[in-house]
């Protein structure tokens, strides 16, 4: 519906040089997916399972499409407001991802919006959602992209949890990966699980990152 979503560090590199990684925390709200070590060929913490987005609140427990919808408009009207305010140009679709409303903004000129590892991008995401939040009443889970962000890192930390799954298998080693945000650590869980071995989430945020394990 349109109304009118990297590089990837090592395990020895500092939380703002690396991605992060997940636990059950995350699981609630990235806020979007997350998970930890759990069982060989499963997904993630608890924790990162919560939400791996980002950092969010969880949303209604059981949203029906017309309830997404409706925070997809309402999140579109907030977002084209503060380009209007910000003079910038953007084509605004929204749809809608399982149990979320996704929201995305596509524009040659948003670079800004976003940041350098996506620090603005979530900010902008946390006051969507508060607006949202202040229309309709209700806790939302609702995503926000910028010139597609969301899914090339999506793709890239999919491709670096296949790729570290593969390197723990071979030396038989885990391998702790740099510190990230909840939906970060999501994608790396799920990613090892679909490898075949397992993951969890260590650390307190900000600092929370994904341990690669191997079998055994």
């Amino acid at each position: 519906m349109s109304h009118g979503e990297n590089a990837l560090a090592g395990s020895e590199r500092g939380p703002s040089d690396e991605l992060s990684d997940g636990g059950a925390e995350d699981l609630a709200d990235v806020a979007e997916e997350d998970d930890g070590g759990v069982a060989e060929g499963e997904a993630g913490d608890a924790d990162d399972v919560g939400d791996a987005d980002e950092a969010g609140a969880d949303g209604p427990a059981e949203a029906t499409t017309a309830d997404l919808e409706l925070e997809g408009e309402v999140a579109a009207d907030y977002i084209e407001g503060l380009l209007d305010v910000a003079d910038l140009d953007g084509d605004i679709d929204m749809d809608v991802e399982g149990d979320r409303a996704v929201v995305s903004v596509v524009g040659a000129t948003l670079d800004e919006l976003v940041g350098e590892r996506g620090e603005v991008l979530d900010a902008l995401q946390e006051l969507t959602r508060l607006a949202v939040h202040r229309q309709t009443g209700g806790r939302t889970r609702l995503m926000l992209d910028i010139g597609g962000f969301r899914a090339r890192r999506r793709a890239d930390l999919s491709e670096l949890g296949a790729s570290v799954a593969e390197e723990v298998r071979r030396s038989g080693e885990a391998k702790a990966l740099a510190a990230m945000n909840a939906f970060e650590r999501k994608i790396v869980h799920d990613a090892v699980a679909a490898a075949g071995l397992r993951s969890e989430s260590e650390g307190i945020d900000p600092n929370r990152r994904v341990v690669v394990l191997p079998v055994g």
